[in-house]
């Protein structure tokens, strides 16, 4: 069946777009992210690529046209299909036929498209919507404004507050805590920069603690709060319980929408036993509103916020053992930069046992026996369960959805197996991170707007892990493009020599690229060591933007700056890092 390609809707305001150049003629071949054709909007010259793959079976509209946005100017099918032409009158004929009646002094009518796109919408009853967005974390409150934006009538649906788990529960809080780390860091190496206190003792405050991050974390949330209101979105408090006929039931209220985006997130995650429901056992929800250190606390599980809330307490003074299954920590990162990582780690104080799992859990005279598979046993006076977050589905249980073990199953534009409804973020599992749920969030509204016309591409989604050092990563590690790619090129550059971080005492980790061999294309960048979580958005939009090796070789970065040392990555790549050994032929 024939694909239409519409006049995209870019902005709140565009009501046109002139296209400039077809790229593609009709009979060629496209694939999808090839660019069709080059327009032109409120002065502002743009690229259209295929959404799909096919052939460029009919162009309805030509090169200098104008026309309204969604209309139809072309269609992409498969090989040998064609569109009827009745239904879409070539562009010389509707060209002569307008001049025709505008001589004679007759109205033009407008073409079905430009008719569909130019009439108003059905009149929405004060329940309707058209779109109800159901959570307000950031799949959700994005996919609210992008709606809004769009000029529809949007109405989201939030039962507790708005940000989701990344505000509320996790990054932000986490980082809020991980700033006093670095802080006590910076206390331990001041003496030996000169800098000479009248006294080294310290002691940590955990109301103040909580009470600043929680300061930290109601800035944000009234932020988002006060951008729905800016664009008009109505808001609903409580839990919103979703029907097949895309109703939503808020208490005694019952609101209606012609698209419903399900954003419910994910909540921790838990196992089942012995011992796991003890009050000495926190989650990573828990442990944020701690207000005492504990002397001693075993983490289970090594992934991202494990370790990042280990690091925390161990910074406070606790004595942390983390426990992981895997035989390394945050196993989803490349390897060296995971043993790097636990070696620092280590030097901090903490400790680490992996190929472990935990059995079973013994709570006596106020502390906890952590019983493992191998064994042996940890004891600690409390205990943190981290072992990653599953999708939140409540609310939804009417719906009979189609899933994909235990997550909503979507296709590229963000829909579920019911049409109409959408489901971005973390509850369809693809990548649980709040900066891929805001994009997920933004393709889902406008395709539930303007129909199903975007997809998202979250290929070079870039991650971090903000321990110090920090780690981030975007693309495939060694591991995994060795097993695609067979011959690959890897580039590594040492922060140990870099200017910048010698002068801020952190002249530790690396930078590791990955390419392949044959073209150059960058497949993964890694990080361990200072602002990585910064750095590796520049990598982020090398890989999007597909430049090669060569490509970044050829660019220039500031000096001094830690970001140096990625560009000598991408040279050492090449074999022409200035401040590296020459490599061994």
């Amino acid at each position: 069946m024939a694909i239409e390609i519409i006049m995209p809707k870019l902005g709140v305001d565009m009501q046109e777009g002139e296209i400039i150049e077809w790229k593609k003629q009709e009979g060629d071949v496209v694939n999808e992210g090839d660019v069709i054709l080059e327009m032109m909007s409120d002065k502002t010259g743009m690229e259209l690529e295929a959404e799909d793959s096919g052939v460029l079976i009919k162009i309805v509209r030509g090169n200098g046209e104008v026309v309204p946005v969604t209309e139809v100017i072309g269609y992409i099918g498969a090989e040998g299909e064609s569109v009827d032409s009745a239904a879409a009158p070539a562009p010389a004929e509707v060209a002569q036929a307008t001049a025709d009646l505008k001589a004679a002094g007759l109205e033009v009518p407008a073409t079905p498209a430009a008719a569909a796109a130019q009439a108003p919408k059905a009149e929405l009853a004060a329940n309707e919507y058209d779109m109800v967005v159901v959570g307000g974390g950031p799949a959700g409150y994005y996919a609210a404004i992008k709606g809004a934006q769009l000029g529809g009538k949007i109405a989201i649906v939030e039962k507790y507050e708005f940000g989701g788990t990344c505000l509320n529960k996790g990054c932000i809080p986490t980082k809020t805590y991980l700033k006093n780390a670095e802080i006590l860091d910076g206390l331990k190496i001041a003496a030996g920069r000169g800098i000479n206190l009248a006294s080294t003792n310290y002691t940590i405050d955990m109301d103040k603690a909580v009470d600043f991050k929680n300061s930290v974390v109601k800035t944000l949330t009234g932020g988002v709060a006060g951008l729905l209101k800016a664009n008009k979105v109505t808001v609903f408090n409580g839990l919103g319980q979703v029907n097949p006929d895309k109703t939503v039931t808020i208490g005694s209220e019952t609101i209606k929408g012609r698209s419903i985006i399900l954003a419910t997130g994910s909540k921790v995650s838990r196992i089942n036993i012995p011992g796991i429901d003890s009050k000495l056992v926190l989650t990573s929800d828990d442990i944020l509103d701690l207000r005492e250190i504990p002397k001693s606390l075993t983490v289970m599980g090594g992934g991202v916020v494990g370790v990042e809330l280990g690091l925390v307490y161990a910074s406070y003074g606790t004595e942390v053992t983390v426990v992981e299954m895997a035989d390394r920590i945050i196993p989803g990162v490349d390897r060296e930069v995971s043993v790097e990582l636990q070696k620092v780690l280590s030097k901090k104080g903490m400790k680490f046992l992996t190929s472990v799992g935990v059995e079973k859990i013994v709570e006596a005279n106020n502390q906890l026996t952590i019983k493992l598979n191998d064994g042996s046993e940890v004891v600690s006076e409390k205990a943190l369960l981290s072992i990653g977050r599953v999708p939140q589905l409540a609310g939804l249980e009417n719906l009979n959805l189609e899933m994909d073990r235990g997550r909503i199953k979507v296709n590229a534009y963000q829909e579920t197996s019911i049409p109409g409804i959408y489901a971005p973020g973390d509850v369809n599992g693809t990548k649980m991170l709040a900066h891929a749920a805001y994009r997920m969030g933004e393709v889902a509204a406008e395709n539930a707007i303007n129909g199903n016309h975007h997809k998202a591409k979250l290929d070079f989604t870039p991650a971090a892990v903000y321990t110090h050092p920090e780690i981030a990563m975007v693309g495939l590690t060694e591991e995994q493009a060795r097993e695609q790619y067979g011959d690959i090129l890897i580039g590594k550059n040492s922060f140990t020599g870099n200017g910048r971080a010698i002068a801020s005492n952190e002249a530790h980790g690396f930078v590791k690229v990955i390419a392949d061999a044959k073209y150059h294309e960058v497949l993964g960048v890694h990080i361990i060591g200072p602002v990585a979580a910064e750095m590796i958005n520049e990598a982020a939009t090398i890989m999007e933007s597909e430049l090669t090796v060569d490509d970044v070789a050829a660019s220039i970065h500031g000096h001094p700056t830690f970001s140096e040392v990625m560009y000598e990555a991408f040279l050492d790549v090449l074999g022409v890092a200035i401040h590296n050994p020459p490599k061994r032929k």
